[in-house]
C-alpha cells in the first residue's frame, strides 16, 4: 500500500548522455527490479506467523526480520546512488541484482531464525545497490513526455509492489509449493534475478560528470549510529531495558553528533559532504524530514501489526489475511491518482486534511478492536482500513513534492537522499516503538489469545494516532506559512 516507501533515492549530477531513442525494453527491466526490492518491504508481514511458528522467532526477532531489511536499505541508499554515479548504474544494477538473489536465496534456505535476520539486512543492504539505479537510469534515458510515461510506469508499478506483497504473499505462504511454505516468498526472487541480469544489457551504462570521491567515514558514521539507535529500541519487547541499551543510545548519539561535524567539515574545506547539514537547518525542510519520519514510521508497523492480530491472534490464515487489504489497497491506487490533483486546486491544507483523517481512522480502527476484543470479526475492519488506504494516499503521494520543494533545485539531489533515508530509517523505527508497545501489553494480558492480540494491537496502533495527529499539526503550520508568504 505505501508505493512510495522509497520514492526518491538520491539523484547526483547524471550524464547528458543518453540514447537516442528510449530504451523500453531496458525500462521494463528496472521497473521489476522496483518491483521486487518494494515487493521484499512488504511481503513478510503476512508471513510472519509461518516464520514464528517455524522458527520459534521472538518479538524482537521478528522486529528486526522486518526492521533489518529497512534500515539497510534506508542507511545506505544514499551511498547506491553515488556508487552508480562514480561506477556506472547499470553495472551497479547488476551488483545489486546479483547481492539481492543471493540474499533471498539464503533467506529462503536460512535454517534458524539468526541467519534469516543477517540475510535480511544482506537483502536491505543489496537492494540500496540497486534501488537507486532505477531512478538515475530512468532519469537519464527518458526525457519530456517520455520521462513522464516512465515515471509514471514506475509509480504504478510500485504501487502494485506494495498491494502484492499483501496479498501474493499470502497466497505463496498458503499455497505452500513444495512444502516450502514462507520460504516461497523469498525463494521466488531467484529466477527473477537471474531473469533481470541477463536481461540488462537492455539498460545502458551511464555515469555522473562530477565524479567526487565517496565519503566513506560519513558512510560508516552514519550507518553504525542509526544502527545503534535502532537495536536497542528492537531488542526491548524480549529483553526489556538493560546496561547495554542506554550505552548504545549514548554511543548512538556520539557518533551522529560526530557524523554532523565531519559533514560541516567536508564542506568547509570544500569536499562534497554525505549530507549538507545546511539543508537540516532549513526550518520548512527541517520539518518536512519530521513529517517524513512521521508518516512512515506508522506504516510498517501496521501491516505488522495487523498480520499478526489477524492471523496469531484470530487465526485467519495468510491468504485470508492478505485478502482483507485488498479494497484498502484499491483506494490507496485511487486517491494516489487524485492526490495531485487535490494538491494542486488545494495546496498544503489538502494534505493536512488527509493527515487528519489518517489519525482519525486508526482512531477508528482501534476503537473498533478494543471494544469487540476476543469477539471482533476481523473483516468488520474493511471499511477503517479503506479510509486509511485513502488517507495514506492523500498524504504520502504528495508529500515527497512538498518537502523537496523547500529546497533550491541545485540542492534537490542531496535533499531526495535525506528523505529517501528518512523514509527507511522512519519505518524501521516505528516497528521497533511499535514493538515495544505491542510486546508490553501481550505480555501483560491474562485473557484468551484472541483477546491479548486484541489490547496489544491496540495499544501498539496508539502510536500510529500520535505520529498522524502530529503530522496533521505539521501539515497544517505549513499551510499557514504558505499563505502568508504568498
Amino acid at each position: 500500500m505505501n508505493s512510495d516507501a522509497c520514492t526518491a533515492p538520491p539523484l547526483s549530477p547524471v550524464s547528458t548522455e543518453t540514447t537516442r531513442r528510449p530504451p523500453w525494453l531496458g525500462l521494463s527491466i528496472l521497473l521489476l527490479a522496483g518491483f521486487v526490492t518494494i515487493f521484499d518491504l512488504f511481503v513478510v508481514n503476512v508471513a510472519i506467523p509461518s516464520m514464528q511458528a517455524e522458527l520459534g522467532a521472538s518479538l524482537s526477532q521478528i522486529g528486526f526480520i522486518v526492521a533489518g531489511y529497512e534500515l539497510a536499505f534506508g542507511v545506505l541508499l544514499v551511498t547506491g546512488g553515488r556508487l552508480g554515479d562514480l561506477y556506472g548504474r547499470r553495472r551497479l544494477f547488476i551488483l545489486g541484482m546479483a547481492a539481492f538473489t543471493v540474499a533471498s536465496f539464503l533467506c529462503g534456505i536460512a535454517p534458524t531464525v539468526e541467519i534469516l535476520i543477517g540475510a535480511r539486512v544482506l537483502q536491505g543492504l543489496a537492494a540500496a545497490l540497486l534501488f537507486p539505479q532505477v531512478y538515475a537510469s530512468i532519469r537519464v534515458n527518458f526525457s519530456g513526455d517520455d520521462g513522464r510515461r516512465a515515471f509514471g510506469f514506475l509509480g504504478m508499478t510500485l504501487g502494485l509492489a506494495a498491494i502484492a506483497g499483501q496479498i501474493l504473499g499470502g497466497f505463496l505462504v498458503e499455497a505452500n509449493i513444495l512444502d516450502l511454505g514462507w520460504r516461497t516468498i523469498f525463494l521466488i526472487n531467484v529466477p527473477i534475478g537471474i531473469f533481470a541480469i541477463l536481461m540488462s544489457r537492455f539498460i545502458p551504462e551511464t555515469l555522473s560528470p562530477e565524479r567526487t570521491a565517496l565519503d566513506w567515514p560519513g558512510v560508516a558514521l552514519v550507518s553504525l549510529g542509526l544502527t545503534m539507535l535502532l537495536v536497542p529500541l528492537v531488542e526491548a519487547p524480549t529483553h526489556g531495558w538493560q546496561l547495554w541499551s542506554f550505552l548504545s543510545f549514548a554511543g548512538a548519539v556520539i557518533l551522529l553528533a560526530t557524523f554532523y561535524h565531519h559533514q560541516e567539515h567536508r564542506r568547509k574545506a570544500g569536499h562534497q559532504p554525505l549530507v549538507d547539514m545546511a539543508l537540516m537547518r532549513q526550518p520548512r525542510f527541517a520539518q518536512g524530514g519530521l513529517l517524513v519520519l512521521l508518516i512512515y514510521s506508522t506504516a510498517s508497523s501496521f501491516f505488522l501489526c495487523f498480520a499478526l492480530l489477524a492471523q496469531t491472534g484470530f487465526g485467519l490464515s495468510p491468504f485470508e489475511a492478505g485478502s482483507v487489504f485488498v479494497p484498502c489497497s484499491i483506494a490507496f491506487v485511487i486517491l494516489s491518482l487524485s492526490a495531485p490533483r487535490l494538491v494542486a486546486r488545494f495546496g498544503t491544507p489538502a494534505i493536512a486534511v488527509g493527515a487528519l483523517v489518517y489519525a482519525i481512522s486508526f482512531g477508528v480502527l482501534i476503537g473498533q478492536v478494543w471494544i469487540t476484543g476476543a469477539d471482533l470479526v476481523v473483516a468488520h475492519l474493511i471499511p477503517a482500513l479503506i479510509v486509511i488506504g485513502g488517507a495514506q494516499a492523500m498524504i504520502m503521494t504528495p508529500l515527497l513534492n512538498l518537502v523537496l520543494g523547500f529546497v533550491e533545485a541545485r540542492q534537490a539531489g542531496m535533499a531526495s537522499g535525506v528523505i529517501s533515508t528518512l523514509q527507511q530509517v522512519g519505518a524501521a523505527l516505528g516497528v521497533a516503538v511499535v514493538g515495544i508497545l505491542f510486546g508490553v501489553a501481550l505480555g501483560a494480558g491474562s485473557e484468551g489469545q484472541a483477546a491479548r492480540y486484541a489490547s496489544a494491537f491496540v495499544s501498539g496502533m496508539s502510536y500510529n494516532v500520535v505520529a498522524a495527529t502530529i503530522a496533521a499539526i505539521l501539515l497544517a503550520r505549513l499551510a499557514v506559512y504558505g499563505r502568508q508568504t504568498n
